[in-house]
Formats: structure tokens, C-alpha cells, sequence
């Protein structure tokens, strides 16, 4: 199957959720990202707000600010195409409907985080490997702005296990996961110079 037919396979399997699975699965996905030592240690995460059927991490960004966790959230770009900026976002800041009609903080009176101050990157994804593979909805935004990142950062692509698939071609432009987190686990794929991902 190749990539196109795997990101609609999978889109229309994560669509077709009930209100209650979704629910259940993003209290199942707080719990296993809760477990994490590097979630639990480290101190600026970036979130995202749940869209097109995505398994929603708004139960774990909740925890991570009550812990005082410094929390982000995606922002387009307005000049860059396809680029996105990180934008810290506290419980009670307001949100504004982007182009694509999904929320967002909005970038007046907001700091942008530089990349490399960021300790670990939650990703939304249409279609995963155990081998870090991510296919996302086909724009690119994460694989731009995430193509200077430093090795520090902790990319941790978050779905549903029924997005998982047997492999994903990857195109030299693709940027791989560390490990994907799902409602039932942790899929570590690849390590991080001086850290670990479950350690």
C-alpha cells in the first residue's frame, strides 16, 4: 500500500471513533505519557489541539500544567509557508480559528519559543511504524519547521494504536520520531544522544 492510500485508510479509521472512544483514548494516552520519566522530568513540552480525529492530548496538557510545566502549542507561520511556530499557552489564554478553522493562540502579546528551548515535541500523525515512520496530513509543517531542530529535542508522535501500519516509505525530506505513544503504549523507535525516551 503506498502512502497516499495508507493516509486515507487511516484517517477514515481515527474518523470513525465514537465521541466516547476518543475520549477513553486520550485518557489512556495521559496515562501512558504520564509514565514516561522524560514527560514527567522534563519542563517544556509542546502540545496540540486535536483535529480531523486525532487522539486528543488536551487530558495529558492539562496535567503537565498543573505540575508547572511550561506548555506550547503550534501557531502558522504568517509569512513562512508551511512552517509553525511554538507558542506558550497557559490554561485560561484565549484561542483564534486559523485558515484551517483550527484553534490556536494567537502570536500578539505571545512569546515564540525558540526550537531548541523546547525539551520534547508531541506530534499529531495520520499513520505510524515501529521504526519512527510518521505520515502526517501531507502539507509538510512539521517536517519544515522541525528540519533544524537540535538533538536534543524528543520527538514523540502521539495516535491511536488502529493508526499503526507494518511500514511507511520514507522520503528524504521526513523527519523520524524517537518513539510514538498510543492509548495502550510506548513504541520506542530510536534513542537520543544522552537520553532516552522510557529511561
Amino acid at each position: 500500500m503506498d502512502n497516499k492510500a495508507i493516509r486515507s485508510l487511516m484517517r477514515k479509521r481515527r474518523r470513525a471513533l465514537t465521541r466516547q472512544q476518543q475520549q477513553h483514548a486520550g485518557n489512556g494516552l495521559a496515562e501512558q505519557l504520564c509514565r514516561l520519566p522524560a514527560f514527567r522530568y522534563r519542563q517544556r513540552i509542546a502540545f496540540y489541539l486535536a483535529n480531523d480525529g486525532e487522539i486528543d492530548p488536551q487530558f495529558a496538557m492539562g496535567i503537565a500544567q498543573r505540575a508547572g510545566k511550561h506548555c506550547y502549542l503550534p501557531v502558522l507561520h504568517p509569512l513562512k509557508q508551511n512552517r509553525l511556530h511554538f507558542v506558550r499557552h497557559r490554561r485560561d489564554d484565549a484561542l483564534v480559528a486559523n485558515r484551517f478553522g483550527i484553534r490556536e493562540p494567537s502570536l500578539r502579546g505571545n512569546s515564540i519559543a525558540s526550537l531548541h528551548a523546547i525539551d520534547i515535541i508531541l506530534l499529531p500523525l495520520v499513520a505510524f511504524d515501529r521504526q519512527g515512520n510518521r505520515l502526517g496530513m501531507g502539507a509538510g509543517f512539521y517536517d519544515r519547521t522541525l528540519s533544524r531542530l537540535g538533538r536534543r529535542t524528543l520527538l514523540i508522535g502521539l495516535a491511536h494504536s488502529c493508526q499503526e501500519t507494518d511500514s511507511i516509505a520514507r522520503q528524504p525530506w521526513d523527519i523520524p520520531l524517537h518513539a510514538i505513544v498510543t492509548e495502550r503504549q510506548v513504541i520506542q523507535a530510536r534513542p537520543v544522544p544522552g537520553s532516552q525516551v522510557t529511561a
